[in-house]
């Protein structure tokens, strides 16, 4: 039985039992696409509105000959890598051949590059140039850049692009370092149960002897323990020489704005935009006389970080009073107990005056979601206009400096970042644009609202009926509960837990008390504990099964329809939400012309590396039942054999856009079962996400993989706005 909500006009919410489908009804408003191939991570691209009226146009439809004409174009795919093997078997194509040292060129470069000139081929035998030549120039165009370690890009990052991918490094080192601690306290905590259980008797002279290993034993644990897994993490990246910029730069960094936050100081120095993870001041050296800068006299600072760190600092925004370096007691009350000396980074800042040379301005904010206790801010460049001795408050000589903020930059944003981070709205009635108090009809934890501030007049989202659990369709029958651990509470030892052996014989997540587990990186799959397992609801290894935690809002975009934001800070790796509605067959589905919101399950596919698609880690053990090696006849069409279909059923997911630079990545996770065709589809943060910003996902889109009524290829517009925005589909 459908009831109508009493909150929220057009949205309802039903339980449906299995046996019982909706019949098709409107569906939203979020113009989404659909994929020919099945989702990769699922990516999407909208249409401009067709008129200035509520509704979008569609732009994510799946069309009656999509089956039809993935088997053709699958059939064509393989005439034309055959080709291109051939071609590259008597040719050194690019020279990648030769370089790499293997004999086909299928074979010396990934099944994803490989796929992309299988497109680019295809593209060009619509267009009539199909011959040998232009094949062999698109391959050479396209392989002429690389990537820093030598492997082929197809396409050169944006800096933008470079930075987050660095910081997504980071915080995937950084999950590594605590789970790596966590293993060492649980191994810790089991040797020491069994030394307390030990009945042997020791001399007086052993037990002298032991007393005192045990104490040199705890006073390097607690040296151990000091250093923090995020210091670990830029140390080893450091190692790796993985830092993205490792020269020190005057002025601005390509791909870092003003307003962009970091979450420690560790994040500042691997992308090389504040070179000190302690010291407030970053200055190049005398090794910088050389060269580009030999003009300039050394020391001479880059950038400077405001953190309330000394007594005597004054920030009045665009204006800054700056205390210099040193002299400061380091136990944390911010009193100077020495003079300062006019050297390092204090000089570097008087010679910054001397050249007129800015500085980059770094802001320390208090922050109970940063794992570090503070978020830092980049609000912009100043000028140093005014150097000075002074005796401070506590008596000792302090150098001070002046700093003016240079004009015609973007708003200062430091107000901004005390809003969102300081305030959110306390009651319905500070909210702007409300037009549902909770579209989820309290079936959620949550309660999560709908504003518009674009529709004259305001509609709240409708067409659909809320859910928060999946629903199946009567054709499809959902294999048996799998065999569980024998764990007891919570899983804790990777090393006995039967479902942490199925990840690698480790555990996939990590237990961070202040925001739950978090997933360390995407898998090709996740296996979490199940029905039959023996830990309770708390175990870590069932964190993407808690249903939602974070404040979010639906809100109208002008472009794309509706959308969705967090109120709440969302950490890397964390949970947002499952993507949830009826599991359904994709061949059931062929006939349905304007359903915007099918998800199709392509696991397995994403496995093989077919289609394109992105692989991951393998760290998992498929069970036999779903052995890669005897499917390959099953999935030879690239086409995933179960979706999601979300048109008139479904939670908040439906609801979320596509980006070509998304904050969210899509994992599948097995729980209930084992099998991966009917995985379920699990929306994870892949960066650190601040309040209101949106949330978005990439729908994973090939060229000409969206299909008019027509049969032929349309020309899709993006609007996400990414710095590496594709623009169209095609």
């Amino acid at each position: 039985m459908v009831v109508q909500s009493p909150k929220c006009k057009g949205a309802t919410q039903s339980s449906i039992p299995n046996a019982q489908l909706p019949s098709q009804i409107g569906v939203g408003d979020s113009p989404k696409l659909t994929q020919k191939y099945g989702r990769k991570r699922n990516c999407a691209v909208v249409e401009p509105a067709a008129d200035s009226t509520h509704e979008m146009t569609s732009s994510r439809r799946r069309f009656s000959g999509r089956i039809q004409a993935t088997k053709q174009r699958a059939e064509k795919e393989r005439l034309v890598r055959c080709r291109v093997e051939m071609l590259s078997d008597q040719e050194d194509i690019g020279g990648i051949r030769k370089r790499v040292g293997i004999r086909s060129f299928a074979q010396n470069v990934d099944e994803q590059l490989v796929q992309e000139k299988v497109d680019m081929v295809l593209g060009s035998e619509e267009e009539g140039a199909n011959d040998k030549k232009s094949i062999n120039g698109g391959l050479d165009a396209q392989l002429c850049k690389t990537h820093p370690g030598g492997a082929p890009n197809l396409v050169e990052k944006s800096d933008y692009a470079k930075v987050k991918d660095t910081l997504r490094l980071f915080n995937k080192y950084y999950l590594q370092c605590v789970q790596e601690e966590e293993n060492r306290c649980i191994k810790e905590k089991g040797n020491g149960k069994a030394a307390k259980g030990s009945k042997s008797k020791v001399s007086k002279a052993s037990k002298c002897f032991k007393s005192k290993k045990v104490a040199s034993a705890s006073l390097e644990d607690t040296k151990h323990k000091a250093k923090r897994p995020d210091l670990k993490a830029m140390s080893k990246m450091i190692e790796k020489k993985e830092i993205l910029y490792h020269g020190k730069r005057i002025g601005t960094i390509p791909g870092i704005d003003v307003g962009h936050q970091f979450y420690s100081r560790a994040e500042m120095v691997v992308v090389g935009f504040h070179g000190h993870w302690l010291n407030g001041i970053d200055y190049m050296g005398i090794s910088y006389s050389k060269g580009e800068y030999c003009n300039y006299t050394f020391p001479l600072a880059v950038s400077i970080v405001l953190s309330g760190m000394y007594e005597d600092d004054l920030d009045n925004a665009d204006n800054v009073v700056y205390t210099g370096q040193g002299g400061q007691n380091l136990t944390g009350d911010k009193r100077q107990i020495r003079d300062q000396k006019l050297e390092r980074g204090n000089l570097g800042l008087k010679n910054c005056l001397d050249h007129c040379v800015p500085v980059r301005v770094i802001r320390g904010h208090e922050s109970a979601d940063s794992y570090c206790g503070k978020v830092y801010t980049y609000d912009g460049l100043y000028k140093v206009v005014q150097y000075w001795a002074e005796k401070g408050i506590s008596g000792f000589t302090v150098f001070k400096y002046r700093l003016k903020r240079l004009e015609g930059q973007p708003v200062l944003t430091t107000n901004q970042v005390q809003f969102v981070y300081g305030r959110v709205p306390q009651s319905l009635s500070e909210i702007r644009g409300l037009v549902c108090e909770d579209i989820t009809g309290g079936l959620e934890d949550v309660p999560i609202p709908a504003t518009n501030l674009v529709d004259d007049p305001p509609v709240a989202p409708s067409g659909y009926t809320y859910c928060k659990s999946i629903k199946v369709a009567k054709d499809v029958k959902l294999p048996p509960n799998a065999m569980g651990c024998n764990c007891k509470g919570s899983c804790v030892d990777p090393n006995t837990c039967s479902c942490a052996k199925l990840n690698g014989s480790d555990f996939a997540y990590v237990h961070m008390p202040r925001d739950g587990g978090r997933l360390i990186e995407a898998k090709d799959v996740v296996f979490e504990c199940g029905p039959k397992c023996g830990c309770g609801p708390a175990c870590v290894n069932r964190t993407s099964q808690r249903g939602l935690k974070y404040r979010l809002e639906v809100f109208r975009t002008p472009n794309k329809g509706w959308a969705v934001r967090s109120w709440d800070f969302i950490p890397s790796g964390a949970p947002v939400c499952e993507y949830i509605g009826i599991l359904r067959r994709t061949e059931d589905l062929d006939n349905v012309s304007k359903n915007d919101y099918i998800f199709d399950i392509d696991c397995l596919q994403t496995m093989k590396g077919l289609g394109g698609r992105e692989r991951r880690s393998r760290a998992v053990s498929i069970p036999a039942i779903n052995s890669l090696d005897g499917l390959d006849d099953q999935i030879s069409e690239n086409v995933p054999e179960f979706c999601i279909d979300a048109g008139s059923v479904g939670n908040v997911a439906r609801f979320i856009n596509h980006s070509c630079g998304p904050n969210l990545f899509v994992q599948c996770v097995l729980s209930t079962h084992h099998d991966i065709k009917l995985a379920r589809i699990v929306l994870f943060a892949a960066d650190n996400i601040p309040p209101l910003q949106e949330l978005t996902y990439d729908y994973g889109y090939a060229l000409d993989s969206v299909l008019a009524p027509d049969g032929k290829v349309k020309q899709m517009l993006c609007y996400c706005g990414a710095a590496d925005c594709r623009k169209r589909l095609f």
